[in-house]
C-alpha cells in the first residue's frame, strides 16, 4: 500500500470510546508494523495524554501551531514509546483556533494542505494517518472531514445513540457536497456494549439493519482496563493485553485489516 489513508475518528458526543478507538486501533496497527502516525485534534488532548506525551507542552510544539501557520507538521511530530506509532499532540490553546482564523476564508482547507505538502515530501512515510476529533460540530471538526478520505464513527450502545448519529450523517452529506467529494464513511464500531443490558442489544439491531454492512462485526464491550489505561498513558492493547476490551481491539484491528484488502482486492 502507497497512498496513506487519512481517516477522521469521529462522533460529536462525547464519551462514546472515540479516542479509545482512535488510540487503540492505531496501537494494533503499529503492532503489526504498519507506520502509524495519529493527529490528536481536540483541544483537551486526551489521545496525547493516552499516548503517554504531555497535554500542557509549548503551543509551539502541537498541531495548534500547524493550523495557525507557524510551523509544519514535520516540525511537530513525536515519536512515542511504540514501535511504528508517532504523535502530532494538541493542547488546549487549540480551543481559541475558531476566533483566530474567523477573518481567513479557507481555513477549513488549513489541515488538508499540511498533510498534504508533508505527504508529497516524504511520500510512504506512513500507511495510515488518524485524526482524532473533539467531541462536537466545530470547524476543528470540518477541517478534520476535509482532510479525511474516510471516517471510522464509534457509536455508543446506549439510548439517543442513533438520533446523534443522524445529525453527524447530516453534516457529513454537507461536507461531501461543498468541500470534499471523496469522503466516505468507512465504518461505524459499537462501544460500551453490556451483554447484561437489553438495550445495548436493542441498540445493536437498530444499527444493523439501517447501516448494514457499514456495522464492523466487531463489538467493543464496556470494560474497567479500557478506563484505566489512559491515566498510565498507554493504549489498553499494551497495558492489559488479555482483557477483554483489548481482545476486541485486536479483533477490530483484524477486522479493519481484512476490509482494507477486501477493499483494494476489488479496486
Amino acid at each position: 500500500m502507497n497512498k496513506t489513508e487519512i481517516l477522521s475518528i469521529i462522533n460529536q458526543k462525547g464519551g462514546v470510546g472515540k479516542t479509545t478507538t482512535a488510540i487503540n486501533l492505531a496501537a494494533g496497527l503499529a503492532l503489526k508494523n504498519k507506520k502509524t502516525l495519529v493527529i490528536d485534534l481536540d483541544p483537551q488532548g486526551n489521545a496525547t495524554t493516552g499516548l503517554g506525551l504531555s497535554n500542557s507542552e509549548s503551543s509551539g510544539e502541537t498541531i495548534y501551531a500547524v493550523l495557525n501557520g507557524t510551523k509544519k507538521i514535520l516540525d511537530v511530530i513525536k515519536k512515542t514509546q511504540f514501535q511504528n506509532l508517532d504523535l502530532v499532540s494538541s493542547n488546549v490553546d487549540l480551543s481559541g483556533l475558531e476566533v483566530e482564523t474567523a477573518g481567513d476564508s479557507r481555513r477549513a482547507f488549513i489541515l488538508k494542505e499540511q498533510i498534504m505538502a508533508y505527504l508529497n515530501d516524504f511520500r510512504g512515510k506512513y500507511e495510515y494517518i488518524f485524526i482524532d476529533c473533539p467531541p462536537s460540530l466545530s470547524l476543528l471538526t470540518v477541517m478534520a472531514l476535509v482532510a479525511s478520505n474516510s471516517l471510522i464513527v464509534p457509536l455508543q450502545t446506549e439510548f439517543f445513540a442513533l438520533e446523534g448519529l443522524t445529525q453527524l450523517m447530516k453534516t457529513i452529506e454537507r461536507i461531501k457536497i461543498s468541500l470534499n467529494s471523496d469522503l466516505k464513511i468507512k465504518g461505524i464500531l459499537l462501544t460500551m456494549y453490556d451483554k447484561r443490558n437489553k438495550l445495548s442489544g436493542q441498540v445493536e439491531k437498530e444499527a444493523r439493519d439501517y447501516f448494514k454492512g457499514k456495522v464492523y462485526s466487531t463489538v467493543i464491550p464496556r470494560n474497567v482496563r479500557l478506563s484505566e489505561a489512559p491515566s498510565h498513558g498507554v493504549p489498553v492493547l499494551i497495558y492489559d493485553k488479555l482483557c477483554p476490551g483489548s481482545k476486541s481491539y485486536f479483533n477490530f484491528t483484524e477486522e479493519f485489516l481484512n476490509k482494507q484488502e477486501t477493499f483494494e482486492s476489488a479496486a
